[in-house]
């Protein structure tokens, strides 16, 4: 009889948890299209069970963005054109995995955790044959048109989206550009849309061509240590020990609070053209929680 109460507590947080699990869900699938950002304050547990949910969520919700948006879709045969349009795509011929390198999405972890993993001659349970295996080259640009297009179709792709806004506030922070303040900083960006954009701040659809590169992954930003998990033990990579250099969950409690105060340091003008400059990611990923999606009010054009 004394295991009574034990039994009934079990039965009981078992209970919340499923119950946890379904409100989650449903949330989800009413409009939030795969944005966890609401739930990272609560530090709730992600199951593999949410997370294929999740990533089936932002799946959908990307491939109807490219439905309507006309970008590209197929691969050009020129070399040059490859060129600039790959040009963000990095490949581990290791470990058959490709991704997008962005700056400020938790793309340096990410990347000294792939090091990690090819220093210490980790193994895929079953590698693909190409002959190109262990070649060093990592970025994707660079392979021939055969190679690339058997990367596209096998290697497990992963794209790492971030809310634009906190993007900026993380490049300003990191003393990218020359502005002395947060808003001239901004105006320098907006004030370069039309020229070379500088490649950190671009929007991640002209950086990730994700209607091109069909992704098998959407991570994000402030749930990349549970997401990036699933996602390498799905692969067979043993990665367990080497994901507590993710910091994202507890930086992005910072950024949310940054966001508002830096926000109010722009004009109303900046913001709109901040959302305007945006209005791609805005529309395809869900950043239903940033700054700048109240101000998008048709993303389509």
């Amino acid at each position: 009889m004394r295991f009574l109460p034990r039994l009934i507590i079990s039965a009981t947080l078992g209970i919340a948890t499923f119950l946890t699990w379904r409100l989650l869900l449903r949330s989800l699938a009413a409009g939030q299209g795969g944005d966890l950002a609401p739930k990272a304050e609560e530090g709730f547990p992600l199951t593999l069970d949410t997370f294929l949910h999740v990533q089936q969520l932002r799946k959908k919700r990307l491939r109807a963005f490219c439905s309507r948006s006309g970008k590209v879709t197929m691969l050009p045969r020129s070399r040059e054109e490859r060129a600039h349009l790959l040009s963000s795509l990095r490949v581990s011929s290791k470990l058959d995995l490709l991704y997008c390198q962005v700056p400020s999405t938790g793309m340096e972890e990410w990347q000294r955790l792939l090091q990690k993993l090819e220093k210490e001659n980790v193994t895929l349970p079953v590698p693909l044959p190409y002959p190109w295996r262990h070649v060093p080259e990592t970025q994707l640009s660079k392979y021939n048109l055969t190679e690339i297009e058997a990367m596209l179709g096998s290697y497990t792709k992963v794209l790492f989206v971030r809310d634009p806004f906190q993007r900026l506030i993380s490049m300003f922070m990191q003393g990218m550009g020359s502005s002395p303040s947060f808003s001239s900083f901004v105006q320098d960006i907006l004030d370069s849309e039309q020229h070379n954009t500088s490649t950190a701040w671009k929007p991640l659809i002209s950086l990730c061509r994700p209607c091109l590169v069909q992704y098998d992954y959407v991570v994000m930003f402030g749930f990349l240590r549970q997401e990036l998990g699933h996602l390498l033990r799905r692969a067979g990579l043993p990665v367990d020990s080497l994901l507590r250099e993710f910091t994202d969950t507890q930086a992005q409690w910072t950024y949310s609070w940054l966001s508002e105060q830096m926000f109010s340091e722009l004009s109303l003008q900046q913001k709109q053209q901040l959302s305007h400059f945006y209005r791609w990611d805005l529309a395809a990923f869900p950043f239903s929680s940033s700054f700048l999606s109240g101000l998008l009010s048709t993303p389509e054009t």
